[in-house]
């Protein structure tokens, strides 16, 4: 059921949306300010692949996108861990790793008064590691998604859900990594219960690797 407390999901909301505008603003200035070039492809920068990641911002579904209906606005925080599979593919500026990506999502839904979404997703990566500083990467996988509320339009709680979606990160100190993506998130019971009105949503997040 939809909650009445507009003040408290518009504070929610702005919060998370003040949360992505902080973590793209640091990006650039990151980008900005350091002392190696953005394109050094000469001397592609080399660090340790794989490990965590911690990754938040912000979602909303579109209605009319596909067959989506309901708006649903979530506040995303994201566990990734990354494992490499090849470490060097093809040469020179289209150089790529090959990862297999293991996300534990927590999705806060702001206006179903912050009612969560929990699952697990299994994510194939490629990073682009020819290119110096600024590491472009994409991915796309899915898993599935348990909802504790019930949704309008959608037949049940527990769904799957496909994703992908691009990003670029920058090394920092201390083999760490800063990280900015935008990904597509589709949501559905695959046809297993009526109605299925599915979530198209976007998500934009911000984060730091380990």
């Amino acid at each position: 059921m939809l909650v009445g407390k507009q003040g408290r999901r518009q504070v929610v909301v702005r919060g998370c949306r003040r949360l992505v505008g902080l973590g793209v603003g640091l990006l650039l200035f990151v980008a900005l300010t350091s002392g190696s070039p953005l394109m050094a492809a000469a001397e592609p920068v080399v660090k340790p692949p794989g490990g965590w990641s911690w990754l938040a911002g912000y979602g909303t579904s579109h209605p009319g996108w596909g067959e989506t209906v309901t708006r649903v606005e979530t506040l995303d925080l994201v566990a990734r861990y990354e494992k490499v599979v090849r470490a060097e593919i093809g040469t020179s500026w289209y150089r790529l790793r090959h990862s297999l990506l293991l996300e534990l999502p927590l999705h806060l839904i702001t206006n179903y008064d912050l009612t969560p979404m929990v699952g697990i997703n299994f994510l194939a990566g490629w990073t682009m590691t020819g290119l110096g500083a600024i590491q472009p990467y994409f991915f796309a996988g899915g898993g599935p998604l348990y909802t504790a509320t019930d949704i309008a339009g959608m037949g049940t709680r527990l769904n799957g859900n496909y994703q992908f979606g691009v990003g670029v990160r920058r090394p920092l100190e201390g083999h760490r990594y800063l990280k900015l993506e935008y990904r597509f998130h589709h949501v559905s019971s695959g046809g297993r219960r009526k109605p299925n009105e599915p979530l198209n949503s976007s998500k934009l997040l911000v984060g730091m690797t380990f």
